[in-house]
């Protein structure tokens, strides 16, 4: 099992859940279970097999691009934290 934080944006795929338990061994694995339900949660994390290029994820405070991507493997006390990208600004 897995603990993700859902960010607010996200939240109406959860119910308003802020953090949600889910099996998966791996950050692919718990992803896949989290939207198995329901193909729109899936189409705002993923790219075909690949997370969008706004998404970013993060173990315990380590970004997963810095460890095993998707394939990074989760506990039972391991949160898995997904941020969306901010930007834009004032010129």
């Amino acid at each position: 099992m897995a603990r993700v934080r859902i960010p607010t944006v996200l939240r109406k795929f959860t119910a308003g859940e802020a953090i949600v338990t889910v099996d998966g061994a791996t950050v692919g694995e718990a992803f896949r279970a989290l939207v198995a339900a329901d193909d729109e949660f899936a189409r705002q994390i993923f790219d075909g097999e690949e997370l969008r290029g706004y998404i970013n994820v993060y173990v315990d405070d380590e970004d997963i691009r810095y460890l095993d991507g998707l394939d990074t493997p989760v506990g039972a006390e391991d949160e898995i934290a997904i941020m969306p990208a901010v930007a834009g600004g004032a010129a």
